[in-house]
């Protein structure tokens, strides 16, 4: 994933098959748990927002200058369920339709960020705080493991929720 645009092809490409998804997705069903399935169609996408407004807010705040805390102030890594609750609590009582217009806005701004970052803050690692992990992963993984690759999964989640 050495260039920009299979980066963002990749995330755009992934993005508009898990959006699709919910074309056939009726709002009284958004809330429904279906066995075998651990999120309904509005936590599915509650956490794609969460997680995609967080990359979003660490470089944000760390372009202003302020301290990033992983993944969230109040959260820890080894703590995520809560994480994950917080998101389906702030963004579980917007409409589908809200909701994929906020994921479709957030997508697009994470593209733009890609196109507009210098290719060694994109592709080595160590090169902003934020993504500064024993792990040390450029910023280019930490964007694909919280877009391309959740909407690839959790597409998979939702058909499998359409089936059940």
């Amino acid at each position: 994933m050495q260039v920009k645009k299979e980066l963002t092809a990749s995330i755009q490409k992934a993005y508009i098959l898990y959006d699709q998804e919910f074309d056939d997705i009726h709002e009284h069903e958004k809330d429904l748990l279906k066995v075998n399935v651990d999120k309904t169609p509005s936590q599915n996408l509650s956490y794609q927002i969460g997680w995609t407004g967080l990359l979003l807010g660490w470089e944000s705040d760390e372009l202003k200058g302020i301290d990033v805390k992983t993944p969230a102030p109040e959260y820890k890594w080894n703590n995520l369920k809560e994480l994950y609750q917080s998101f389906y609590k702030s963004y579980g009582s917007y409409s589908l339709q809200e909701q994929r217009k906020i994921l479709s806005d957030q997508v697009k701004e994470i593209v733009e960020w890609i196109e507009n970052l210098d290719d060694d803050v994109l592709f080595l690692p160590e090169k902003r705080k934020w993504a500064t992990t024993p792990a040390k992963w450029p910023v280019w993984k930490w964007i694909h493991i919280n877009t391309v690759a959740p909407f690839k999964s959790f597409r998979t989640q939702l058909r499998k929720w359409k089936k059940g």
